[in-house]
């Protein structure tokens, strides 16, 4: 190859003694690797070169500690006009059909997170070699952005894998690691980090005979309408196409067009500019960016956790401890006794074994979940987190042991849902030392953790509470110490509110389809049947005392009032939800069983948000939360407040214009 070759800013190529030609994606000036049209622009001249250039075969790699996050969302913002949009799909459309159409052996060597056009660039190489690693993950995520992978990822990946685990993918976003890559045929090998690229180089060399679809994944290849109009009456169990119409968009190309966004640019089922222009993708992509925001609340504290001592270890306790685990966090979790301990133990490992899918990282896990009765671990730990029931004076005698053990340089956390922090803290010696860790149920599935800042809180311990939460791979958000912070204080008065309407006779089924229908992921009874009723009147009841709403109590500052009928009466008879098998639902394997609802308006839908609007704007005006966008993020991840509404701040915003 001619040495004398441009030189680029986001690539850079070599061929070695072999006849290999090595292509680096290492973005200049960011951290990970995203596909700006400029990045694009210059992939399409650097294949132009090796084209001509005629080597044995080419490996793309990255310089990154990941491999390519997808295209960078930055460039969907600032589209001018659909035109726009769909001459940058266009051009990665071409540039990845020319990486495929290369006459030699081509391989993407992967080493981390390839995401979205990063899983596109790499199915249009022949071969996909990756590391053997948890943190290398496999996933199309557009549909959580409101679009669809239109860089050819949709006419490649079914072909690859078959339908069946590719719309597993394309439908959900979710990511798959390395292992699961392989078994399901979208890598061809997966390999320690020693010999990444000695396999790399040798798939290329060797070029070996490309892995067949089984016969039955043909068949749904060669009938994809009948396979198309299952899929989309699943999709419609979970989202309504008014609201998400990118999974609906995504079948409709791939049976009318293989995936190619360029057969029909203006079909309004299908179209990409369409999709650009529709509310949802707007406020898809503004919750990324949020999400983004959450993250970047943790960066530069330079704090990791290496030991982490939890004590309790009740459902709450003993999933924040198997998260850690999971994590690579040495835990020690203490309670009064084993058998206390143990039933925690056999949910972490259910939890390790549904993950991690590999017997070694699930062994490893469970070796670091270290039972702990006498509490020793909280002398060694670096985050000390308490998760013992809500009750003041317990929490205080707890927190003078903890305080007496702990290393100066400890975080020291409680995950108090209803109490104040500065109240707990007034027990403390230096009461600076506490903060507030705020997980929610159930933890291994929700993101948000609610860090807690009482008017004495020390800022370093809050820092470093920050980075802790992204170290568990949560979304942080700060909060001030007020009753119930930010989740729980907006859910109080709508819940409060539902159930007020269940004493007045409406069927629970009723309340719970309207606020279905109003894009919320369950409605308010059976969020309170899963919580647990006994948890719903205890939280109310505390939040009440201190003039904040929830089931059990007032609104903020309104007057106590007497919790729900029907919430008392249920907590009196020991139905207390999903966790006993009977609360305002009867539940049968994890799941209520309801009977049909009753009509319903837009005035009843209106009636049932509306006190969780106003409590979300009283948390804005009293700064609760430091701005709107961060109340809206926290109240959509910790909430389900329906996503393609933007949050509730910003659907308020909305109705006004």
């Amino acid at each position: 190859m001619d040495r004398a070759k441009t030189i680029y800013k986001h690539w850079r190529h070599e061929q070695d003694a072999q006849g290999l030609v090595w292509v680096t994606f290492d973005r200049q000036g960011e951290s990970a690797n995203t596909f700006s049209r400029d990045a694009v622009r210059e992939l399409d001249a650097i294949l132009d070169e090796i084209g001509i250039a005629a080597p044995k075969g080419l490996v793309i790699r990255s310089g990154k500690e990941s491999f390519i996050a997808g295209a960078d969302v930055n460039e969907f913002v600032n589209f001018k006009s659909a035109e726009e949009a769909a001459s940058f799909v266009k051009l990665g459309w071409d540039v990845f059909q020319k990486l495929r159409d290369l006459p030699f052996p081509t391989t993407a060597m992967i080493n981390g997170f390839c995401m979205g056009g990063g899983l596109e660039l790499a199915l249009a190489c022949r071969y996909r070699v990756a590391l053997d690693d948890p943190k290398v993950r496999f996933a199309f995520p557009e549909v959580m952005l409101g679009i669809w992978p239109v860089w050819h990822g949709l006419q490649w990946l079914p072909k690859r894998v078959g339908p069946v685990a590719a719309f597993d993918l394309l439908l959900t976003g979710k990511a798959v690691d390395a292992k699961r890559a392989r078994r399901m045929g979208l890598v061809d090998q997966a390999v320690p980090l020693r010999i990444l690229e000695n396999t790399a180089r040798m798939v290329t060399l060797e070029a070996p005979a490309q892995r067949e679809l089984p016969l039955l994944q043909k068949f749904f290849l060669s009938f994809r309408g009948l396979f198309a109009s299952q899929a989309r009456k699943q999709v419609a169990k979970k989202a309504r196409r008014e609201h998400y119409p990118a999974p609906y968009a995504i079948l409709d190309a791939w049976v009318k067009y293989d995936g190619d966004p360029l057969v029909n640019p203006d079909d309004p089922d299908t179209s990409i500019k369409a999709l650009f222009a529709h509310s949802t993708t707007r406020n898809l992509i503004r919750i990324f960016f949020l999400q983004e925001k959450m993250k970047g609340l943790a960066k530069g504290a330079g704090f990791k956790a290496k030991h982490v001592h939890v004590v309790g270890a009740g459902v709450m306790g003993g999933d924040i401890a198997a998260i850690c685990a999971m994590r690579g966090i040495t835990v020690t979790l203490q309670d009064t006794a084993p058998e206390r301990i143990a039933p925690a133990v056999k949910r972490a490992a259910r939890l390790f074994a549904r993950r991690l899918r590999d017997p070694r990282r699930e062994r490893d896990a469970m070796d670091r979940l270290i039972p702990d009765v006498s509490g020793a671990g909280a002398a060694k730990a670096d985050v000390i987190i308490e998760a013992i029931f809500e009750n003041l004076e317990a929490k205080r005698a707890l927190f003078a042991k903890l305080e007496a053990a702990a290393r100066p340089d400890a975080v020291i956390a409680s995950n108090t849902s209803s109490l104040k922090l500065s109240d707990i803290a007034a027990g403390f010696r230096n009461p600076s030392r506490l903060v507030g860790i705020h997980f929610f149920n159930p933890v291994p599935q929700m993101m948000l953790v609610e860090v807690v800042n009482a008017p004495d809180s020390n800022p370093d311990s809050i820092k470093n509470a920050l980075a802790f939460v992204r170290q568990v791979d949560k979304l942080p958000l700060p909060v001030k110490d007020s009753p119930g912070f930010l989740v729980n204080r907006v859910l109080g008065p709508y819940m409060q509110n539902a159930f007020r309407m269940l004493d007045e006779g409406t069927k629970p089924e009723t309340i719970d389809a309207a606020m279905e229908e109003f894009g919320m992921p369950m409605g308010p009874i059976e969020l309170a049947d899963t919580v647990g009723l006994d948890i719903c009147l205890h939280a109310g009841k505390q939040l009440a005392k201190k003039g904040a709403g929830a089931p059990g109590g007032a609104a903020a500052g309104q007057p106590d009032v007497e919790a729900p009928q029907i919430l008392l009466n249920k907590v009196a008879l020991g139905q207390l939800g999903r966790k006993t098998g009977q609360g305002v639902y009867r539940w049968e394997k994890d799941k209520p069983v309801k009977g049909q609802p009753g009509a319903f308006d837009q005035a009843l839908v209106s009636s049932l948000i509306e006190p969780y609007l106003a409590e979300a704007q009283a948390v804005l005006a009293e700064g609760i939360v430091p701005d709107a966008e961060l109340i809206d993020a926290g109240l959509i991840f910790g909430t389900g407040f329906a996503p393609f509404r933007g949050g509730p701040l910003h659907y308020l915003a909305g109705r006004k214009k």
